[in-house]
């Protein structure tokens, strides 16, 4: 008999959590030779999504809960659930529905072929033209610049071994691109491919903002790529080449055809654009910075509120922490 564990990150999702549960269930019935854990991350939810989880957690014994002191984001609620997780393989899943939890049978299937890391990869997807178009260059830009054995349409759903578990677990980043990272580390990954199901409406509308959405792709460049700081360069080459052919005409026209380079317009012209393109460069620069400087401070990843879990014998539940909060640095 194994132990698995699913790992969910929770924020603002109290309306699809009954549903999430139930599919998960129908699936610890498809595999009734094998225990089963489900581990919810309460990531800083100021809907009723902890007092869902609380209820529900009275009536299934295998559900643990954790909740962050505030909202971390999406990675960070992750690596909360893999640092509580048991299992011998560990699938990770959004709560929203819009990934179907009845993929995570084939994935054991895989896993218990000597896979160990499942990816569910998107082959397509209902979401808003924007956003479908929005993930396509984000994915292909990471393709290209970054890591090469990234799935075409990207993926957040996935199952890894224990093994990469801990390795994950063992990696000190502060913002660390998980599903870079799972990637990164070499396991050639096993792929299933399926249709992303559009978020129906009784679950609420997606927290995942356009504004979450450029730190995300800004984290995500900047832990594996050096493209940007090469552009940089590129761009400012370019640009000095360019400035340095104009003031040889400049001067040319001024000795050899007496032509007053008086255009003030054109200097303006030329300074702005000049000027954009070294703050540009600047601000690419201190992107790198930020976050070796984020690196220094040794800050935990997240902070643990409470650990809420039922006792080995699934009668009475304890909560964690001892004394105070727990607070959980992935460095030490």
């Amino acid at each position: 008999m194994s132990l698995f564990s699913i790992v969910v990150p929770v924020y603002h999702n109290a309306a699809s959590l009954p549903d999430l549960l139930t599919e998960f269930q129908n699936l610890a019935h498809r595999n009734p030779e094998d225990s089963f854990e489900f581990i919810f991350v309460d990531d800083g939810s100021r809907d009723d999504s902890f007092e869902v989880l609380q209820a529900l957690f009275q009536k299934e014994p295998r559900m643990r809960l954790i909740r962050l002191s505030r909202n971390f984001g999406s990675n960070a609620a992750i690596l909360a659930g893999l640092n509580e997780a048991s299992g011998e393989a560990i699938a990770v899943i959004a709560a929203d529905l819009q990934d179907p939890p009845d993929l995570i049978h084939e994935m054991l299937a895989l896993w218990r072929q000597g896979r160990k890391v499942v990816l569910a990869a998107r082959k397509g997807r209902d979401d808003p033209g924007l956003t479908s178009f929005t993930s396509d260059v984000f994915y292909g830009l990471f393709r290209r610049f970054a890591i090469k054995t990234m799935p075409e349409r990207g993926f957040d759903f996935f199952l890894i071994d224990r093994h990469v578990c801990d390795l994950i677990k063992g990696i000190q980043e502060n913002n660390a691109y998980l599903m870079g990272l799972i990637l990164w580390l070499g396991f050639d990954p096993a792929v299933i491919r399926y249709d992303r199901r559009q978020r129906e409406k009784r679950y609420g509308r997606s927290m995942w903002t356009y504004t979450k959405k450029l730190k995300y792709f800004i984290d995500s460049f900047v832990a594996f790529s050096y493209m940007p700081v090469r552009a940089a360069s590129l761009v400012g080459i370019g640009v000095s080449v360019l400035g340095l052919c104009y003031a040889i005409v400049v001067i040319l026209a001024r000795l050899f055809w007496d032509i007053r380079a008086e255009g003030w317009a054109s200097l303006m012209v030329a300074l702005l654009v000049v000027s954009g393109v070294q703050m540009t460069m600047i601000g690419i620069l201190g992107e790198y910075m930020w976050r070796n400087l984020d690196e220094t401070r040794r800050r935990p990843r997240f902070v643990v509120d409470r650990v809420i879990e039922h006792s080995s014998d699934f009668g009475n539940h304890s909560t964690q922490p001892d004394s105070g909060d727990r607070l959980h640095n992935q460095r030490d």
